[in-house]
Formats: structure tokens, C-alpha cells, sequence
């Protein structure tokens, strides 16, 4: 037994130095070589990128565009006054060959040209405070008249107006308002609610050149009378039927109460005291082109605004004046 032991005791540190020499050993080279591409690789591989948030705003921005600038008016006058008057009468198609009779898609052309060229329409009244006083007015006034009370004034030229920014003056033959085809009572207090003006063009629409004493009387003084009545506004200018003035016509105009008076047509723009009653009036006719329409403007503007005309028919034979008012509409009292 002691024999066995002995034996054991000597052979126990050869057997630690085998154990020691497998359990402490260098780690083997190809294992070495795969650690070491695995951590290559890893170090290779670009790193993952960290998701952006976009934040996105419920709120619509609103785009306020400047303002246009508002034109300065200035004190104009007294006495000599560039102003512009224009004269329609039908703003409609001819039934027949007239002159008077302006299309509606021509008016509008000519309506959109004075509102691109910067024109600001004023009142008679406005004119004549500016002839009289001074008094301030836009830059480029102009005055758009409407003669004879026709109803077409109002289906046609008025809505076409109003688009564009622009107001009128109306100058009404008494006894023709309410008769068929002409203006009632009511369209011509929506267009005065609107801004427009009215003047008198006396009772029946008479040549007042041939008329005796009592009837120029008549027609000159009842008219403003009874249209102060109707329509519950001053009636202070006056438009001479036919632009025809006799001798007599202008002290009754002035006798009547009348602070001016249209006269008639020509080409100047140019008003002043010395024909406060013969106030110059342009007027428009169906067979004027652009070229046309635009001479009868003091200032202009970018030819760009100006319509492509189209061809016009002949134009019609000149107006005669009537001399007898009972070629008129009459309207029974």
C-alpha cells in the first residue's frame, strides 16, 4: 500500500504539467483569423441612420397682396377744366341701322379700356363745383352720359358699369319714363343707390330751337319740377334735345334753376365758365372703332388695354333733328 502511494506522489506533477501545458496552450490560429474578420467587418458596415421627423404645419399661409395704390386727387379749376363727357344712348344690338345703338360687348370694351387707362368717373355736379369753385378731382375724370331714358340703361349698360367700378349720369325725358322700352321709376333709383346722377332732358324730347315762349318754358321748368318729384333728388343740370340751343333756351335754362347744361357734340375735353351751358359732350356711336373711341380721350395709356376691332358696318346716315315732338313717345297726363 505505501508502495502505491509513493508511486502516486511521483507521478502527480508530471500529470499537472500535461494539464497545464493543454489549458494554457495559444489559442488556435484559424480561430484567431475568423474573430478577426468578424470584428473587421463590423467596423466596415455603415452605421444605421436615425429616422428625420418632419414636423408639417395644419396652417395654410395666406398670400395679402399690396394694395393698389389709390390715386391723388387734386384741386382742379376754377374756371378752365380738362374733363371728358361721353354720350351713349342704346347700349343694345340694332334692331335697324342706327348709330345710337352701341353692342353691349363693345360698350364693355370701351367701359374696361377707361378703367385699364386709369379714368375715374365723376358727376356733373362735381365738374361744375371744380368750373365754379375748385375742387379736388382724380387725375383722369371722365363723365359718361346716357340720353333719352332708354331701358336698355339700365338691362345692359348698368350691370356692365357697375363690373368695372364706373357710375353714369342719366339725362331723362320726362314724359318717356314708364312708357315700354324706356326706364321706370324703380331702375332709375337703384342706379342713383348706385352712385349714378340725373339731369333733365326736358318733357317730350322737342327741338327746343323752334319752340315758342310757354312750351320752352314748359319743357325747360315743369321737367325739373316733376323729376325733383318723382324720383326725390335735385335735378341741377340739363341736356339740350338734339344739343340744338336757340337763342332764348339758355336764359330758361338758367331762369329754371339749372346750374349747367350739356350742349353739343365735339371732340374737346376742355370745360370752363364760358360754356358752363354748352358743355361739350363726345359721342359714341355704333360704328366707332377703337382707333375712334380712344380721340375723344385727353390721356392715354399702354396700347396693350386697346380691343382687336372687328369690321363694322356702314355707318349710318346722320341724325336730322326732329323738329315736332309728337314724333316721340307721348305719355297721357
Amino acid at each position: 500500500m505505501k508502495l502505491h502511494i509513493l508511486v502516486f506522489l511521483l507521478l502527480t506533477p508530471a500529470l499537472l504539467a500535461g494539464c497545464g501545458a493543454n489549458v494554457f496552450a495559444a489559442p488556435d490560429s484559424a480561430a484567431t483569423k475568423t474573430l478577426e474578420n468578424t470584428v473587421q467587418a463590423a467596423t466596415l458596415l455603415p452605421p444605421t441612420e436615425t429616422a428625420t421627423v418632419t414636423l408639417t404645419s395644419s396652417i395654410t399661409p395666406t398670400f395679402t397682396p399690396s394694395p393698389t395704390p389709390t390715386a391723388t386727387w387734386v384741386v382742379q379749376g376754377p374756371d378752365a377744366v380738362k374733363v371728358p363727357i361721353l354720350i351713349y344712348h342704346h347700349i343694345a344690338v340694332s334692331p335697324v341701322d342706327s348709330r345710337y345703338y352701341v353692342p353691349p360687348d363693345k360698350f364693355e370694351d370701351e367701359i374696361r379700356l377707361l378703367r385699364d387707362w386709369e379714368y375715374t368717373p365723376i358727376t356733373t355736379t362735381m365738374l361744375v363745383d371744380a368750373i365754379n369753385n375748385g375742387a379736388s378731382l382724380p387725375p383722369r375724370p371722365i363723365i359718361i352720359t346716357f340720353d333719352d331714358a332708354n331701358e336698355d340703361n339700365y338691362t345692359n349698360a348698368f350691370p356692365i358699369m357697375r363690373k368695372y367700378g364706373m357710375t353714369g349720369v342719366l339725362y331723362l325725358p320726362y314724359d318717356y319714363i314708364g312708357l315700354k322700352g324706356y326706364l321706370a321709376v324703380d331702375q332709375i333709383k337703384e342706379m342713383v343707390s348706385a352712385g349714378w346722377e340725373v339731369g333733365s332732358h326736358s318733357l317730350t324730347h322737342p327741338n327746343l330751337a323752334v319752340l315758342d315762349a310757354p312750351r320752352l318754358r314748359n319743357e325747360v321748368v315743369a321737367s325739373r319740377k316733376k323729376l325733383q318729384t318723382l324720383l326725390g333728388v335735385p335735378i341741377l343740370t340739363f341736356a339740350y334735345p338734339f344739343g340744338d340751343v336757340g337763342s332764348s333756351t339758355v336764359d330758361y335754362v338758367k331762369f329754371a334753376g339749372y346750374i349747367a347744361a350739356m350742349g353739343a357734340t365735339g371732340y374737346t375735353a376742355d370745360q370752363g365758365r364760358n360754356n358752363l351751358y354748352v358743355l361739350q359732350r363726345s359721342e359714341i356711336k355704333s360704328s366707332d372703332d377703337a382707333k375712334n373711341f380712344v380721340r375723344f380721350l385727353p390721356w392715354q395709356g399702354d396700347p396693350i388695354f386697346l380691343p382687336t376691332d372687328t369690321p363694322t358696318a356702314t355707318p349710318a346716315p346722320s341724325r336730322t333733328p326732329i323738329p315736332t315732338y309728337t314724333q316721340y313717345p307721348t305719355k297721357t297726363p
